[in-house]
């Protein structure tokens, strides 16, 4: 019934409001009372910078050239929309949802799920037990940009970070799609965020962030088929086979003579089913058959579809030869790159960076620039540029460099990581 989570929806009534509300740190007021305490939080994660360079890093393909394939910022952009259409129908908080929605993929790395892979590899000498879970993984780094890294000017024109509410810090760690779950349910007490050591292993504090949660994966899955159309990944035969999974699992049964459509190409009753369609059947399935007491699920047909389609996705697009064969390309990037910034540990610690890297423009302004934000590199600048973040790293200690390194390859979008790469091994 639309509105049946009224009564459990994130709001002044809650009695986890003032925990869904508290901020580290009290943000400047503006004298007005215009936006709500989440609406703030959407429009400061909107102009941060990491937000921004969404929009050249990899969702699937990577470093795209044709514009009509999706980047990380048309699928937050999707995650936003499908999110705010299920909160708004079940009667939860849409401020609050969208605002975990836009900043729920902020610290992903170049090259998409490939580069945290290559990135979590590459802090092999950190110091964690054998079946310790990853070093570096997006949901984690997500917070951790929006805690330390990301900064706006305050009125007094000073940078400080975004000192997000922990409503919407909390959707952004705990967000994570890849896991299938059926009648997802927040928890029911806070955690100090940091304290999660694995994305997907603890729930979202609000229905809110579980309904995000859910719709990462409902907005992925639909679009990531119409792009590997558009790159002809997906042969006939997998046309067929995905035609087969409607039918098998939906019981739907495409009209035999029916053409196949551009967009997915899954054939439905005489018309094709686009992504969009895709789309609308999971969400209103899913409206329909949500409630506060069974949680956020599908029905069993479309879970099972969900799960079928995931299984010809990795099959058919994400095990294609091309994508594999462009991740040992990402390997060599951002590892030529996190080898070439090691090598200049000695130099940041005689503040020398900016002679060393004269053959690099682009790395020397932009690592320069990051280690007098985030490191004791030159306090005495840092202070020149009013920047009041914290210091984050010390350049003197071998693991809280490597850190440092992995952190300012992460923000990189994939175009500025080749363009570092080729820096470097151009003569």
């Amino acid at each position: 019934m639309k509105g049946s989570f009224f009564s459990v929806r994130t709001d002044e009534h809650s009695p986890s409001w003032e925990q869904c509300i508290k901020r580290e740190n009290t943000l400047y007021g503006r004298g007005n009372g215009i936006r709500s305490e989440f609406e703030r939080d959407y429009t400061r994660i909107l102009h941060c910078e990491a937000y921004r360079r969404l929009k050249h890093k990899t969702q699937v393909f990577y470093a795209p050239k044709n514009d009509h394939i999706c980047t990380r910022i048309e699928h937050v952009s999707h995650v936003a929309s499908v999110s705010a259409t299920i909160a708004k129908f079940l009667g939860l908080n849409e401020e609050l949802t969208e605002a975990i929605a836009i900043g729920h993929d902020i610290g992903h790395a170049p090259f998409g799920h490939t580069g945290e892979d290559i990135l979590n590899s590459l802090l092999k000498n950190q110091k964690e037990g054998k079946n310790a879970p990853k070093k570096f993984w997006h949901e984690r780094n997500s917070l951790f940009f929006a805690d330390f890294i990301e900064t706006l000017q305050n009125p007094d024109g000073a940078l400080e970070n975004l000192d997000l509410t922990y409503a919407v810090r909390d959707g952004m760690v705990c967000h994570c799609g890849e896991i299938d779950q059926q009648g997802l349910k927040p928890r029911t007490e806070p955690v100090e965020l940091y304290s999660i050591k694995k994305a997907g292993t603890v729930q979202p504090f609000t229905w809110e962030g579980c309904v995000v949660k859910t719709s990462d994966k409902i907005a992925f899955l639909g679009r990531d088929i119409e792009d590997a159309r558009l790159y002809h990944i997906i042969d006939m035969a997998a046309y067929r086979q995905l035609r087969e999974i409607v039918g098998a699992t939906l019981g739907l049964k495409p009209d035999r003579g029916c053409s196949l459509h551009t967009t997915n190409g899954v054939c439905r009753s005489g018309r094709a089913v686009n992504t969009t369609v895709l789309i609308n059947d999971m969400i209103v399935d899913l409206c329909a058959q949500s409630s506060p007491e069974k949680g956020i699920c599908f029905s069993r047909p479309y879970f099972q579809f969900i799960h079928e389609l995931k299984r010809f996705s990795f099959a058919h697009i994400y095990s294609n030869w091309r994508l594999l064969e462009f991740q040992k390309y990402a390997e060599q990037i951002l590892g030529c790159i996190y080898r070439t910034l090691l090598k200049l540990q000695v130099y940041a610690q005689n503040r020398r960076i900016e002679s060393v890297l004269r053959y690099a423009p682009g790395l020397q302004k932009t690592f320069s620039d990051w280690l007098v934000k985030y490191s004791n590199y030159d306090i005495k600048k840092k202070k020149i540029m009013r920047c009041g973040t914290k210091e984050v790293f010390d350049i003197n200690d071998n693991e809280s460099y490597e850190k440092c390194a992995v952190e300012y390859i992460s923000g990189m979008t994939d175009q500025f990581a080749i363009q570092v790469y080729e820096e470097i091994i151009s003569f």
